[in-house]
């Protein structure tokens, strides 16, 4: 197993779980906010999965690469489609980088630093915002959660 395959692994672990929190939502959930000025929640699952497609394009690319717009959606189902299509996007680009691509350094707001911290920054930033959706699901009613992360097992 190559060092990409095991990050994009790593990843999974915590992106497939989104997959599971979007089957506790129903259509009109999707609209829910906890408060003014906060994502709803089909916008922030939407900006997770669009994000990590931004950072790892930047590394990619060697240089910031804008975020795609996702708002064509309308139900649950339509955000779980969106999800599933940057997941594989992501998984294949991930896979993909390069040594040169991992090591270089790229420009990103104001600061410059490797791919490599770009990548885990990436991660980490998807992190925090599943959280938050772990939040989201629970205010909206569900009571049973899964675990915040898939099992090694899980991802075969």
């Amino acid at each position: 197993m190559s060092t990409m395959d095991e990050v994009v692994d790593g990843w999974l672990k915590h992106r497939l779980v989104i997959n599971d929190l979007l089957e506790l939502v129903e259509d009109e959930d999707i609209h829910f906010k906890p408060w003014d000025g906060a994502y709803t929640l089909g916008e922030l699952a939407v900006h997770i999965v669009t994000a990590m497609d931004m950072f790892v394009k930047t590394v990619s690319n060697g240089k910031f690469t804008p975020p795609q717009v996702e708002k064509d959606y309308k139900t649950v189902s339509d955000v779980r489609e969106i999800v599933k299509k940057y997941t594989e996007m992501s998984k294949r680009e991930i896979k993909g980088l390069t040594k040169t691509q991992i090591t270089s350094e790229v420009a990103f707001n104001t600061d410059r630093a490797p791919g490599s911290y770009w990548l885990s920054n990436a991660i980490d930033h998807e992190i925090h915002h599943k959280g938050q959706l772990f939040t989201y699901v629970r205010i909206i009613g569900a009571k049973e959660l899964p675990f915040f992360m898939k099992h090694p097992n899980e991802l075969k």
